[in-house]
């Protein structure tokens, strides 16, 4: 066998194995016409080879070439200056005239005397890939709207049923009674049900009863005109009218005072207010949502809340669980509010210590989501490393729960079993509590009003940072 008959044989062992490969592969001469073109090239880009041969690459239409859209004369892409094209991720189009994803890679090839013999090009087909990420995409949206609806976090079946709820009283006028206990996120699914209703991009207004005294409340709601009481210096709109075409949310609706709801059925009967201090009725168009950690129905038995207003108020209730009663969403919770406060701070804390997860799941979180977000958020100030540990956590949860509060003082009637409350006490369950108003009502049976009358009673400051001297 001559040289010549060696040199064919292998040639066509190369054009069999650049045939074999997955990837396509073609070249191109000085003048950039395309001189081979393998199987795998046919298929990606849908012309033969017999097509392809003799024309340029400009057939490919690549959407991008050092930059630019590819240019048809060879001379304009500079390859013979850059001697190679850097591994780029861009899109072919296709005989039939669909785009194909791929990574494109080109080089020149010279002899041993630096003359130029040919352009090799490489065509890596990306379409299944494409596809992979695209089916990834796609569950991890899913995968969001199940465990988040408007930074309301969870996946446990009960948290599941409280998405449902959201998007159906969302699609609805319907008044809704939100019920939870303290910290877990009624305000969140009030805003998530606002938002992602007809009435969204109008203005939702939280009101707080229990923050309030009943004349205060009365005319934070209704609004006043000039003189209606001492103070009453101009008129003044209620925030019923503030949310004219949206929503007014109305916190801590267990609290409200017999007459502020007689008014408030009112509102609920007829959709007119009038001002204090004013006979005109005014036409309201809003959608109301309530909240409470009370049980409505044993304070209507009580003859402490209007039966018919707890009608009104009930027509679509949505209970949220404690977090006692979800502990598989905790380790979701820890993520988020360590992403959130990774944000914050600008720290890059990863996770928490086995120890600190166990510790979290055998929690009864009291206090619920807001304590475990206050948990991580201490823990963050005390953190040094990538992990919170134990000792980064707040005390109450290194060493377990105090043990119940005996309150100091005189007992109350025997009727009522439950201890007096003194100064001194208050503002140590009020330290205890992290000032948290709401905690210190649940621990002592007391209403939040009650222990806002109190602070007031006694003069102690709202805020744990004023100073709380005798």
């Amino acid at each position: 066998m001559d040289v010549a008959q060696l040199n064919s044989l292998d040639q066509r062992f190369v054009g069999r194995i650049i045939d074999s490969m997955a990837d396509g592969v073609f070249t191109m001469d000085e003048q950039g016409r395309i001189t081979s073109w393998n199987r795998s090239m046919e298929r990606i880009s849908g012309y033969s080879a017999a097509e392809a041969v003799g024309r340029t690459c400009a057939i490919l239409s690549c959407s991008r070439c050092f930059g630019t859209s590819c240019p048809a004369d060879i001379r304009r892409c500079r390859i013979f200056e850059r001697d190679s094209a850097e591994a780029k991720e861009c899109q072919v189009r296709h005989k039939l005239g669909h785009d194909v994803p791929v990574i494109k890679n080109a080089s020149v090839v010279r002899d041993d005397n630096g003359r130029i013999l040919g352009i090799v090009e490489t065509i890596t087909d990306l379409t299944e890939l494409s596809r992979v990420r695209r089916r990834a995409e796609e569950a991890a949206l899913r995968l969001g709207e199940v465990h988040r609806l408007d930074n309301i976090i969870g996946k446990s079946p009960a948290m599941r049923g409280v998405f449902r709820s959201i998007e159906a009283a969302a699609a609805s006028e319907a008044t809704v009674a939100i019920r939870g206990e303290s910290g877990t996120g009624k305000e969140l699914v009030a805003g998530a049900i606002h938002f992602r209703s007809p009435r969204g991009r109008q203005p939702i207004v939280t009101v707080n009863c229990s923050a309030l005294s009943e004349t205060l409340l009365e005319s934070e709601l209704f609004g006043h005109v000039k003189g209606a009481y001492t103070g009453a210096l101009r008129d003044r709109i209620g925030r019923f009218e503030e949310a004219a075409g949206g929503t007014v949310f109305l916190d801590e609706i267990g609290d409200l005072s017999p007459l502020i709801q007689v008014k408030l059925l009112r509102v609920l009967q007829e959709r007119e207010i009038e001002r204090v201090g004013e006979s005109r009725r005014r036409s309201i168009d809003i959608r109301i949502i309530t909240a409470t950690h009370r049980d409505l129905a044993a304070l209507v038995r009580e003859g402490r809340f209007r039966e018919d207003l707890y009608y009104r108020l009930k027509v679509f209730p949505i209970v949220i669980p404690p977090l006692r009663e979800r502990r598989e969403d905790i380790p979701l919770l820890i993520s988020h509010f360590i992403d959130a406060f990774n944000r914050k701070t600008g720290k890059h804390i990863v996770d928490v210590a086995p120890a600190v997860m166990r510790l979290f799941l055998d929690h009864d979180w009291p206090g619920n989501v807001r304590e475990l977000e206050h948990a991580i958020e201490h823990a963050f100030v005390l953190c040094g490393r990538d992990r919170i540990d134990v000792d980064d956590l707040p005390v109450e949860l290194r060493h377990g729960p105090p043990p119940p509060t005996t309150l100091r003082g005189s007992t109350g009637p025997a009727s009522s079993g439950r201890p007096l409350l003194t100064r001194v006490v208050l503002i140590e369950l009020l330290d205890s509590c992290g000032w948290n108003k709401a905690e210190v009502a649940r621990r002592v049976g007391l209403s939040r009003t009650a222990i806002w009358k109190y602070m007031k009673k006694w003069n102690i400051p709202l805020q744990r940072h004023e100073t709380t001297t005798s």
